[in-house]
């Protein structure tokens, strides 16, 4: 799930995972139990608050259900109409408490799975593209709404034996949302997606506009997106950056008209790179009780 205040001054994505694709600790054990590789993912950003979180945790600290999953202290809880999330982590390194309760209530509910490469072993599927979210946090201290996303993956082999890298960005217009992916895999094989998804007509695709370069951010990842000719694309903020990955606040124009999006960037070879998984352990502690 992912959030932007209403004012475009906060920020919050969470994710919950089983088997959790970057973990070092779940590609040591051979990405064998995925349920003994659990987080819940919390990134805040804002100027009263930034926060980073995903403690990876065993398989005694899972439940999960048709309607929940629950992980530790955090649960993320679908009621079929709406969902509630439920967040008491700790930041690493310099330990910082995220506490409060995050409510995300869909415009409609798509049923539109997408295969993201010929083999059809990854999955993505934009459960609400189109949503409102309310957020209510003890610590940091914080209350805001504004527009939301939530979605779903699943993977039968890890990202990184599939893909070399990807870029996607989702941006709200007057119908709805539309949505970009842009995917290179291992076959040096491009693919790219462009959808939009109205509440009130359903999910249609579009000719995907020109590639469109962004700066690159403080670790040097490549960032691209699309963009209408005649406009400019541009970073107008770096919410995360790491050496493999990349959340931005990006300027395009898409549909005929200019548009604020939340935009990713990944690099799997990156990811993969033996001095990059020495580092992950101090952004992804692992609770072993």
């Amino acid at each position: 799930m992912d959030a932007l205040s209403a004012d475009g001054a906060y920020s919050l994505t969470l994710i919950g995972f089983v088997g959790s694709v970057f973990s070092p600790y779940y590609r040591f054990a051979g990405r064998s139990a995925p349920e003994n590789h659990v987080s819940i993912n919390v990134a805040l950003t804002g100027s009263r608050g930034k926060r980073w979180t995903m403690t990876e945790r065993r398989a005694n600290a899972l439940h999960r259900d048709a309607g929940t999953l629950s992980v530790g202290p955090s649960a993320m809880r679908w009621d079929g109409t709406s969902l509630t999330v439920s967040i008491d982590e700790i930041t690493p390194l310099i330990p910082k408490r995220v506490k409060g309760t995050v409510r995300l209530y869909p415009e409609a509910v798509v049923n539109h799975p997408v295969a993201l490469d010929a083999d059809a072993r990854h999955c993505w599927w934009p459960i609400a593209p189109c949503a409102r979210v309310e957020v209510e946090l003890e610590q940091p201290s914080l209350s805001w709404s504004g527009s939301g996303y939530f979605d779903f993956n699943t993977g039968e082999v890890p990202l990184e034996e599939t893909f070399h890298r990807w870029n996607w960005c989702r941006a709200n217009v007057p119908e709805g949302t539309v949505v970009l992916y842009d995917l290179l895999d291992r076959d040096d094989q491009s693919c790219s997606l462009a959808i939009k998804f109205d509440p009130k007509t359903g999910v249609t695709d579009f000719e995907p506009p020109p590639p469109a370069r962004l700066d690159r951010s403080f670790w040097r990842m490549r960032r691209s997106t699309r963009c209408e000719r005649g406009a400019e694309a541009k970073v107008l903020e770096t919410l995360e950056d790491s050496p493999f990955y990349t959340r931005s606040v990006v300027a395009s124009r898409l549909l005929g008209r200019d548009v604020t999006a939340i935009h990713e960037s990944l690099d799997l070879d990156r990811f993969a790179n033996p001095v990059v998984q020495w580092m992950l352990p101090y952004r992804m502690p692992r609770r072993f009780l």
